[in-house]
């Protein structure tokens, strides 16, 4: 659809419960825009790009952690919830940012990383220099050794980045005393939930950046937090991943952690302004998610199950209902998401080149034409595919270095957006600005600004897809009304005004609706008998 989109001012919602169909915008902040020239992207750089966000068209940002932290993780190692860092900004610099946003009819959700700090928090500190029995280490998770001398692992889980999750203290003189659990990297020591401070404490994190105007809270490994209290084994030889699937992992999705989300939700709710709050609970099935989701926990659940389903329509067909069905039994809306900063990028899992592009458009248009809410991931707008071939020396994701070097992390979907220019890094900084983690020369095309200017390109389609979502309000309302069009190509009306369809097959597919076309994916063709959908192509019709 022809549309060359330019910045602007975003329509600001009116509607009761704003999050219900939101559309929200993911900000990798180191990798979003750099405003002083030192290679990693900033508040200021994210407040001077917020009218490209109002121009396509979304309803939220949600940040990645700007804290105090040592970066061991791309800051979701955390040393102070209070404060910026400075290679981030300001506390004024965020408050500024935020004014503006709110200026723009955008809200804005941060993170908030309750499983674990960084080793650098004062807190870690203050426990790694204590004694055994200290009350101070009984905020994280200490435990003696195993074995005659304690010098085996009071289990054997093992880290999510590659590992054992459990690192044994040493004293200055080298002798070696308690350990500490760390589900992520050794850096990353969990915190005890049993403890009253750490519960406190959250309480009062969350208040201090809802006093400075946030519009909810992103909720880090939401499904972690809570570990059975006999750290009992795992099964021999199985595998420690964020989703917990069917296998039950005695440190994920334990009953504990919906009694800390029912006394947020009474914080977030003392507030004016519809505050969110958004869980990444890595839960397979659907009804486990939407227990995170009563009418007294969070607001919404990232659906995962979704992002996972592939190129596949009967997979699809099965998560959407599901996830419908079971967040509707409570109440709670769905969300769709397609990519994030922890998973490669859609355009690649989808095959890459011209064929994963073409799918990841109509997979963006399946989405958005979904009832409930959405999250894009930034750079997917411009159809940035996966970094695969990042210099090894340029790796940073610890993922990479507690693997063995085995597997290269999640640094290939963070690498720094294009924004203008011929040359790398793309205006992702001042001139001689060199990022953080290398931009390939061939995204030349894919800039930001070379996108605003050819009405065929991926930003065109997502923000005449985002101005038809909203004006037609596709995220509210009407269920999903499957349509018989055959097992490749998924169809389905909303309600009596709307109708979305995505050819999944390897061939062109007449599919029987008829209407006008509100945004297409790729070129169709209206006949008496339906519209003609390409190979890999989703269309929208009125009427």
């Amino acid at each position: 659809m022809p549309f060359s989109p330019e910045p602007g001012t975003a329509t600001p919602r009116t509607q009761r419960e704003w999050w219900r169909d939101a559309v929200i915008y993911q900000i990798y902040v180191r990798s979003f825009a750099d405003s002083d020239g030192d290679g990693e992207g900033d508040l200021p750089g994210i407040r001077s790009r917020l009218p490209e966000l109002a121009a396509l068209g979304v309803d939220a940002v949600w940040l990645t952690p700007f804290y105090v932290s040592p970066l061991a993780d791309g800051g979701y190692d955390v040393a102070d919830y209070r404060d910026v860092d400075p290679r981030f900004g300001t506390l004024a610099d965020f408050d500024a940012l935020t004014a503006a946003a709110h200026d723009l009819g955008l809200r804005v959700i941060i993170d908030v990383v309750p499983n674990h700090t960084s080793s650098a928090h004062r807190w870690f500190r203050e426990a790694a220099a204590a004694e055994p029995g200290d009350p101070v280490r009984s905020r994280y998770i200490f435990r003696p050794g195993r074995g005659a001398a304690g010098e085996e692992p009071p289990n054997n889980w093992n880290s999510i980045f590659g590992g054992p999750a459990w690192t044994r203290l040493k004293r200055p003189d080298g002798t070696p005393e308690e350990w500490y659990l760390h589900l992520f990297d050794a850096e990353q020591p969990d915190l005890n939930w049993t403890s009253a401070e750490v519960h406190a404490e959250f309480d009062d994190v969350l208040r201090f950046w809802l006093d400075r105007g946030v519009d909810g809270f992103r909720i880090d490994v939401a499904h972690g937090m809570v570990k059975d209290a006999a750290l009992p084994d795992i099964a021999e030889g199985q595998k420690a991943d964020l989703l917990d699937g069917t296998t039950r992992l005695p440190y994920f999705d334990q009953e504990g952690v919906h009694e800390i989300y029912r006394r947020w939700r009474t914080i977030a709710d003392s507030y004016p302004g519809q505050r969110a709050l958004v869980a990444e609970a890595w839960v397979e099935d659907a009804e486990r998610v939407a227990r995170y989701l009563r009418p007294d926990e969070l607001h919404q659940a990232f659906n995962f199950e979704y992002l996972q389903a592939g190129w596949d329509p009967r997979r699809v067909r099965e998560v959407v209902d599901r996830s419908l069905a079971s967040n509707g039994a409570v109440g709670a809306p769905t969300t769709w998401v397609l990519s994030n900063h922890d998973v490669t990028r859609h355009v690649t899992r989808f095959g890459g080149g011209a064929t994963g592009l073409r799918r990841s458009l109509a997979a963006t248009l399946l989405t958005l034409a979904l009832p409930g809410s959405a999250y894009l991931y930034q750079g997917e707008e411009l159809g940035l595919p996966e970094v695969t071939d990042l210099p090894e020396d340029a790796l940073q994701d610890p993922t990479w270095e507690r693997s063995g070097r085995t597997e290269r992390g999640r640094d290939g979907c963070r690498v720094p957006l294009p924004w203008e220019g011929a040359e790398p890094p793309f205006g992702f900084g001042p001139a001689g600005t060199v990022p953080w983690l290398p931009v390939p020369a061939e995204w030349a095309g894919l800039t930001r600004a070379a996108q605003r200017a050819d009405p065929g390109s991926p930003l065109a389609l997502y923000t005449a897809a985002l101005r038809a979502r909203r004006e037609a309000a596709v995220g509210a309302g009407d269920a999903v009304e499957w349509l018989d069009t055959g097992p490749e190509v998924l169809a389905f009306r909303r309600g009596a005004g709307f109708a979305c369809a995505v050819n999944m097959s390897g061939a062109a597919a007449v599919v029987p609706l008829t209407g006008e076309v509100l945004v297409a994916s790729g070129p169709v063709e209206q006949r008496a008998d339906g519209v003609v959908l390409p190979a890999d192509t989703a269309v929208w019709l009125r009427g």
